[in-house]
């Protein structure tokens, strides 16, 4: 990863300060995610984004507001990186679901997959509790995978109109591009989403008594390895999947069958919890050969109503775990 830039040299006619630039960190790396599916890229191109504005203050002549101006080189940047590029998109949404007899495939390369990111890199709670709401609604698994279908400058006009709440007009002058046009490629952009039944705004709030009981219930189900009380925090219809593999089940019997089956390693693990995509989540640590709990992958939860609707295991702990501050082993007895 690059080291964040050094204080600029050049002087500007407008007076920015280092600060100035390092606020709009976490919005921008939250349009950047949304961009590109993947939360150590927009890292990356949040670095990029802010490199270009160091070295071009002296061309900054405050015409535009600071922001417009980042998110126009932002936009650049990703749609950059995004020239030429399959989709990211999760197990469920490439295939029909396997069952647990189904051999394990080989994995597919980390490009394929949306990645999990952790809220703080991507929400600022300091903020409107709407505005934080529609962040987390908007980082949300469902809806990125959604967003991955949409053409990439029509993906940056529909997080721009429907999530910041841009004008047109705005959008327009950042994509180069006539109002007429940001119109109607936002309303092809809605049709996607409409089709996958998908909304950009259903704010998502904090977690109510109510849903705390749900995950309460879903940690002491998992760790004490229950299949009946697993099952009874699942919808009927709950999704499992495990990138990197092209592979995921639904319905209680094969998710019970690959628990006691393939996946029968997992028994006597332990969760901590985290938050990814304005959601729950958990590392989970099973047991290694040597009695200490080792990282095995980060359960990211999709919850519907009074139930959990889906989980996603993703296995590469190795680069997941440092990003949400998971330790490198547990200690069992701790």
């Amino acid at each position: 990863m690059s080291q964040r830039p050094a204080t600029p040299t050049l002087e500007s006619p407008v007076s920015i300060e280092p600060a100035d630039l390092e606020a709009h960190r976490v919005a921008l790396t939250a349009y950047c995610y949304r961009m590109l599916g993947s939360a150590f890229e927009a890292e990356d191109a949040v670095q990029e984004t802010l490199l270009r504005a160091w070295r071009a203050l002296d061309r900054f002549e405050g015409r535009s507001s600071l922001r417009s101006w980042l998110y126009r080189i932002a936009t650049n940047v990703c749609l950059d990186l995004l020239n030429g590029r399959d989709r990211r998109a999760r197990p469920i949404d490439i295939g029909p679901a396997q069952t647990a007899a189904t051999p394990l495939p080989a994995p597919l390369d980390a490009s394929a997959w949306i990645e999990p990111i952790p809220d703080d890199r991507v929400v600022s709670t300091d903020g409107d509790p709407a505005e934080v709401a529609v962040a987390r609604e908007s980082v949300r698994l469902a809806f990125m995978a959604a967003l991955q279908l949409l053409p990439p400058r029509q993906r940056a006009v529909l997080i721009l109109r429907e999530v910041l709440r841009w004008q047109a007009s705005e959008v327009a002058e950042l994509l180069d591009t006539s109002v007429a046009s940001v119109n109607s490629a936002l309303q092809r952009a809605r049709a996607t989403l409409a089709s996958r039944e998908v909304g950009a705004t259903e704010a998502g709030g904090e977690l109510d008594e109510s849903t705390r009981a749900l995950l309460a219930r879903y940690v002491d189900a998992f760790e004490r390895y229950d299949m009946a009380a697993l099952t009874a925090v699942l919808h009927e219809d709950a999704t499992w999947s495990m990138p990197p593999h092209p592979m995921w089940l639904q319905g209680h019997p094969d998710i019970v069958d690959w628990c006691l089956g393939p996946g029968i390693g997992c028994r006597g693990s332990r969760l901590l919890p985290v938050v990814a995509n304005g959601s729950p989540a958990f590392g989970q640590y099973k047991p290694g050969a040597d009695g200490r709990l080792l990282p095995w992958a980060l359960h990211a939860l999709e919850i519907r109503g009074d139930r959990i609707d889906g989980i996603t295991f993703y296995l590469d702990t190795a680069r997941v775990f440092p990003l949400f501050g998971l330790p490198p082993v547990l200690d069992p007895d701790a």
